[in-house]
């Protein structure tokens, strides 16, 4: 007999025969876990597009998913004359992918700051950093709109009611928190990287944006993606900034749409948080490579 048929005998001897109570105890119960939990948290999204397809805007019904299909909510809502939809979903756009973009921009640089230079004051910067993120933005609203009240009779293109004097809030609330996440990447890079570098005769800039910046690249994808997502999804400071209709972000303009109950148009509300979350759909799909990496990284050496 070969060794090969030895070798198989052998572990067929000691394969223990299936048993339903010691696979529930191994593995099974983690599986009902895990199918729960999904279906919990898929029920809310089901609901949203089962009631976005209601030819009617009534929830009447809502409780039997997808009963019916229509894309009516969706007609009305792109052909509203009341509520400007598209300007809404363009100009959540623009502050989204400008405010993910200049984040990740400003926290690499000063992440790359921190990591790589030693200056006086250093460890107290990190410090700060740590300590300003545990008071919410939302603590600072009356003060933001009086800032921006302020700012406004000097500079009209930062002031209140612009999307650029939203984004500077959003960039200077995250920041903070962007450069301490982005922190700890950088330091798992080694440092030999940019030594070598400098003997070639390459200056800061030069490591930054052609070295460092690619190794780093999955950081800075969920940097991007969260900050996109989060300025997508505000609607605190958004309302308190934006007063005039056609510079409101979808969730200003969709909180409008019901905040008559009498007349509400829950179909149309429905379709228009579908639509609004297809942007965030696609930049999580074409990034998801960078996800899992970036989350978890440097977390260990």
């Amino acid at each position: 007999m070969s060794t090969t048929t030895q070798v198989t005998t052998t572990a067929t001897k000691r394969r223990r025969p299936f048993h339903l109570g010691r696979w529930f105890r191994d593995t099974g119960w983690r599986h009902i876990v895990a199918v729960f939990l999904s279906l919990f948290a898929l029920f809310p999204l089901a609901y949203i597009v089962s009631t976005s397809l209601k030819p009617f805007g009534t929830l009447t019904g809502s409780n039997q998913l997808f009963q019916e299909a229509s894309f009516a909510s969706y007609t009305r809502l792109l052909t509203s004359s009341q509520y400007p939809f598209k300007d809404w979903f363009i100009n959540s756009l623009v502050v989204g992918l400008t405010t993910a973009v200049l984040a990740v921009f400003l926290g690499a640089l000063a992440a790359y700051a921190f990591s790589r230079m030693r200056f006086t004051g250093r460890r107290t910067g990190l410090l700060t950093i740590v300590l300003v993120q545990m008071f919410p933005q939302l603590l600072a609203v009356v003060a933001i709109f009086l800032l921006l009240t302020k700012i406004g009779d000097i500079f009209p293109a930062i002031g209140l009611n612009t999307h650029a004097g939203l984004i500077m809030v959003y960039l200077g609330g995250a920041l903070g928190v962007n450069t301490y996440l982005m922190y700890g990447f950088f330091n798992t890079v080694p440092k030999e990287i940019d030594e070598a570098a400098k003997i070639d005769g390459a200056g800061h800039a030069r490591v930054f944006f052609s070295i460092i910046l690619r190794l780093v690249a999955p950081i800075l994808a969920v940097v991007g993606l969260l900050s996109f997502i989060a300025s997508m999804n505000d609607y605190v400071i958004a309302s308190v900034i934006l007063v005039d209709s056609d510079q409101q972000t979808l969730a200003v303009g969709l909180f409008r749409m019901v905040s008559n109950p009498n007349y509400a148009d829950w179909s149309q509300f429905a379709a228009g948080a579908v639509m609004a979350a297809v942007p965030v759909v696609i930049l999580f799909l074409f990034l998801q490579r960078y996800i899992v990496s970036g989350l978890t990284a440097g977390a260990v050496k």
